[in-house]
């Protein structure tokens, strides 16, 4: 497949819009015409496309079950957690006889890209955040409803209260 970019453009401005045939093109460039009908069907190089889904192998049907432990494993404490090792031993008792090393990698992948995404929080100096809301508050011995004002500066982390 062509991939230069130059060349790829002359060659479908030359056919496209010169008018220089097809036939002549393959005869310049020595080209099979298959890869020709790509270059004019694609204003540039497609790329590497797959053209169908690879299994995984022996561990195929088993990533179900493998995300399934480690989805369990969520809900125990940290040390009880199944480990790539322990995994690999529970898959070898349902039948599985693939090697250790396609067990680790697969967790490892599973874990990496099912862990929850934290964005951190950016405090800016002079950002503020404020509130303005009713409440029930004791004074002198009976239960009165006043307004209060909040003002929190969280670069600080200072914050201001106004009872009203």
């Amino acid at each position: 497949m062509y991939t230069d970019m130059q060349q790829w453009a002359d060659i479908r401005r030359r056919v496209l819009q010169e008018g220089v045939s097809k036939r002549q093109i393959l005869r310049e460039t020595g080209m099979h015409w298959t890869t020709l009908e790509k270059i004019l069907a694609h204003s540039q190089p497609p790329g590497y496309r797959m053209k169908e889904f690879r299994q995984k192998g022996k561990l195929g049907p088993y990533v179900n079950f493998i995300r399934q432990i480690l989805a369990q494993d969520k809900q125990s404490p940290k040390k009880q957690r199944h480990t790539a090792k322990r995994i690999f031993d529970r898959l070898q008792a349902e039948g599985y006889t693939g090697g250790y090393t396609v067990v680790k990698e697969a967790v490892s992948e599973i874990k990496r890209t099912s862990s929850e995404v934290y964005m951190p929080l950016v405090h800016r100096p002079g950002d503020a955040q404020v509130d303005y809301f009713h409440a029930l508050a004791k004074l002198g011995g009976t239960l009165e409803k006043v307004a209060i004002f909040l003002m929190a500066l969280p670069y600080s982390d200072a914050f201001f209260v106004t009872v009203l």
